[in-house]
């Protein structure tokens, strides 16, 4: 983690504000964990991003894929209760919950990393649309079963949490394949 402010320091791209508002910290920190993420599965070839580790089958190439569907589901079906059709129909989508992590191995590297940042693309704008409808309480199509709709706010804080937990794997596993660690991409880092 970067923890340097001083006199002259330019933040990376992806880092959080120092001081926000609430909704500049919660996107600041999705933002971070979705580059360090693809930071974390970057610059691999097929071997790379489908290496596992012990007895695991989880690869990097089906974080990447599970993601990129995650960023969709989470900002289409859940925040607006539209169906998730492309691009997930026409890549064969089975509608299993396991259906990413299972086929990633028949994509290529550079197709799932473009499946991966198209997703946040789309997801920046669906985000971006909700915020300008009705802030963080933006009132979502998801519901607990009784009727009572999560916010935008509670979907960026449960995504967030997605990617917690899969950065985390992705940690793992990208030091199994060649040794990369760290807690965030060097302020140089591109994709």
């Amino acid at each position: 983690m970067t923890t340097s402010y001083t006199s002259g320091w330019t933040p990376p791209p992806w880092e959080p504000p120092v001081a926000g508002t609430e909704t500049e910290h919660l996107l600041g920190a999705i933002t971070r964990m979705r580059a360090t993420f693809r930071w974390k599965t970057g610059h691999l070839d097929a071997a790379g991003l489908s290496a596992t580790l012990g007895p695991s089958t989880l690869t990097l190439g089906g974080l990447l894929l599970h993601l990129a569907m995650v960023e969709d589901y989470m900002f289409t079906t859940k925040l607006r209760g539209e169906e998730l059709v492309e691009p997930w129909r026409s890549l064969g989508h089975d509608g299993t919950d396991e259906w990413e992590f299972t086929s990633a191995a028949g994509f290529a590297p550079e197709e799932l990393y473009r499946l991966y940042d198209e997703a946040i693309e789309r997801a920046d704008i669906r985000i971006a649309d909700a915020l300008d409808e009705g802030g963080l309480d933006f009132v979502c199509h998801v519901d607990d079963g009784n009727g009572n709709h999560a916010s935008l706010r509670r979907l960026l804080f449960d995504h967030l949490e997605e990617y917690g937990r899969h950065t985390g794997h992705a940690d793992l596993l990208r030091e199994s394949v060649d040794g990369v660690t760290g807690e965030d991409p060097p302020d140089d880092w591109t994709r």
